[in-house]
């Protein structure tokens, strides 16, 4: 690309100036707005210029060569590792000026707390603002080993929009997962309560919560009424599914906890699904050995929500993780051959 002089229409009035390239450029920064300024290499009428100087109709403007729109932004904060930074903004599913979606990698928690460290979404989110003064915001959290779709904000107003609609169940979230055993009916739904289980860590430390039956919710004060459905997608023998869930509440663990106690464990889940040696179902525990990964084997494959400004419906898809992508080869299931919505038929 070349220095480009270009001429202030009519049209654009009088207005800043870093507000009328980036207007022009959309995918230029601020930061490098301001930068350009302060180098000289962007003039107005041959003269320097600061970001916040006015631009009227007829000035001429000097434009040096840019990077293209779809080149990958260099950002770098403070306290993120360049290696980092690029890992979640390669994470990016979609972005405009109201929120930023991500396909959140497996092992990465979404904030932090006790034993998460430094390293989160929340924090790395520092490497998200793509010219915005602040950070996003997380409105919705997934656990730790959990994959997939995970949304943030990036104006208070959009996060308490996107709050209130995940809130009021005004979005659907649709998880894969493989599962021990091939679950009877192959279609249904769980609605087991869930309370945490006594004997945690001050700080949530190996929290794990405990199905309660809904004829024994009286006796269990502080359970939580929760609700999970789920489609079996396809299965290998009696030994794995592949299983579409569809969370109707959202409690912490849900759909881990509701799959054990129907006795078929999401694959890789030691905290819930026991030992590769237990028969729970028709199937194993949660481990498998052999060539499958022992990671967790739950991904957020899918959320459907009403755009919080321009009120479009919005599906948002993210990629298998690579140690799930591997089962998928390793088993010669496809994508491609299944439904991307198996409840919409259901409803």
């Amino acid at each position: 690309m070349t220095v480009q002089i270009l001429t202030v229409t009519e049209d654009e009035g009088e207005q800043r100036l870093d507000k009328w390239l980036r207007r022009r450029f959309p995918h230029l920064t601020q930061g490098a707005v301001e930068k350009l300024c302060r180098t000289g290499q962007i003039r107005v009428d041959k003269g320097r210029v600061k970001a916040a100087d006015r631009v009227a109709p007829g000035q001429m403007v000097r434009v040096p060569p840019l990077p293209p729109a779809d080149a990958p932004v260099e950002v770098r904060p403070r306290g993120i590792s360049a290696a980092d930074a690029k890992m979640i903004q390669a994470a990016v599913l979609y972005k405009d000026e109201h929120l930023i979606v991500l396909n959140k990698p497996a092992g990465l928690p979404s904030q932090g707390g006790s034993g998460q460290g430094d390293r989160h979404v929340d924090g790395l989110a520092e490497a998200l603002k793509f010219g915005y003064k602040d950070k996003p915001k997380l409105v919705h959290r997934l656990d730790k080993d959990t994959s997939g779709v995970l949304m943030l904000a990036r104006t208070d107003r959009v996060a308490r929009a996107l709050s209130e609609a995940l809130r009021h169940r005004a979005a659907r979230k649709i998880y894969w997962a493989v599962v021990a055993g091939v679950p009877h009916p192959r279609q249904g739904s769980i609605k087991f309560a869930l309370e945490k289980a006594p004997g945690r860590g001050r700080g949530g430390e190996g929290e794990k919560m405990l199905c309660v039956h809904p004829a024994k919710m009286a006796d269990h004060p502080e359970a939580k009424r929760a609700h999970t459905d789920y489609f079996t997608l396809w299965f290998l023998g009696t030994r794995l599914s592949w299983m579409a869930l569809e969370p109707v509440t959202g409690r912490t663990h849900q759909l881990r906890a509701h799959m054990a106690e129907i006795g078929h464990p999401i694959l890789g889940d030691g905290k819930y699904g026991g030992s590769e040696t237990e028969n729970l179902g028709d199937g194993w525990g949660a481990g498998t050995g052999g060539d499958l990964s022992r990671k967790l084997h739950l991904h957020a494959r899918s959320l459907t929500i009403e755009h919080p400004i321009t009120k479009k419906p919005m599906t948002f898809t993210a990629p298998l993780p690579e140690h799930m992508a591997r089962t998928w080869k390793l088993l010669d299931w496809k994508e491609s051959d299944v439904p991307a919505d198996p409840f919409e038929a259901i409803r």
